[in-house]
């Protein structure tokens, strides 16, 4: 989502979020274009002995790359992890060009299927490691559903939007939005999404959420079950009971990017004992 010179969009007030999209939409389009990676990602990388796992970075609905991951790629970078963001779901309709996150998700999934092959091939490693926030965390499992489960390790969603949301505003903006349709929790791509098997692949799966989510509603939305796979479920505020951050402030939060650095940095998903810094 575009934002005026200076203001993250973390710190946009929650409640404005899915509303500002019907204003950014046209306002922004040639700005999104033209957006950077974030600190630390897209920059010539050979993985090491230690992580050998590249990370991808997966933003969410009305985002882009560089509003998501500037606190988490300069985090991951800093542990020795080759990072990698993109951008995706950007829809031609209603003046919406260059808008990302806001496309068909059956779309969107097929471009991270074009990142993680990219990666791979620049890398020569065999999987990665995906850390998406909001749709970002859940747009990655119909990709590991329906085109490609062998290729990634584990992954981490942030605020994810996995079971979809009752916040009124996401079928309203579905004409704009096809994303915001889909990710409401009646919607037919929602239930097709879950039925089943809700963690596909051989992949280890993190999702950390908060009470404060005003835009996933209700915030255990974001949870999974196991499913027969390593699934770890944590409410931040369980952890650090002082916590206030909500949706968009989720990827900055210091407690949510250290148990993304735990899940990354061992077998299985995050430890469900661990215990970050408040």
């Amino acid at each position: 989502m575009c934002v005026a010179p200076g203001i993250r969009e973390h710190q946009r007030p929650m409640r404005r979020v899915l509303g500002a999209l019907l204003v950014s939409a046209c306002a922004c389009s040639s700005a999104a274009a033209a957006t950077p990676p974030p600190p630390g990602a897209n920059l010539p990388c050979h993985p090491g002995a230690a992580h050998p796992e590249p990370v991808v970075l997966v933003h969410g609905t009305a985002e882009s790359m560089f509003d998501n991951w500037q606190a988490m790629a300069p985090a991951l970078k800093g542990a020795g992890y080759c990072v990698y963001a993109f951008n995706y779901g950007s829809y031609n309709g209603s003046g919406a060009l260059g808008v990302y996150g806001i496309g068909p998700i059956e779309r969107s999934a097929q471009q991270l299927a074009d990142e993680v092959d990219a990666v791979l091939a620049q890398t020569g490693a065999s999987r990665v490691e995906l850390v998406g926030h909001s749709q970002g965390g859940m747009m990655p499992r119909y990709y590991l559903k329906n085109i490609d489960a062998s290729k990634v390790d584990d992954l981490v969603g942030l605020s994810p939007s996995n079971h979809g949301t009752t916040q009124g505003l996401a079928s309203p903006l579905g004409g704009l939005c096809p994303a915001c349709a889909q990710q409401a929790a009646d919607s037919s791509f929602i239930t097709q999404l879950n039925a089943g098997d809700e963690t596909p692949g051989a992949v280890d799966y993190t999702n950390i959420v908060t009470r404060y989510d005003e835009v996933v509603t209700p915030y255990t939305s974001g949870f999974l079950a196991a499913d027969g796979n390593a699934v770890t479920n944590v409410t931040l505020q369980d952890r650090c009971p002082g916590d206030t951050s909500e949706h968009l402030r989720t990827p900055y939060d210091p407690p949510a990017i250290q148990i993304t650095l735990n899940a990354l940095g061992r077998g299985g998903p995050a430890d469900p004992s661990f215990q970050p810094a408040c």
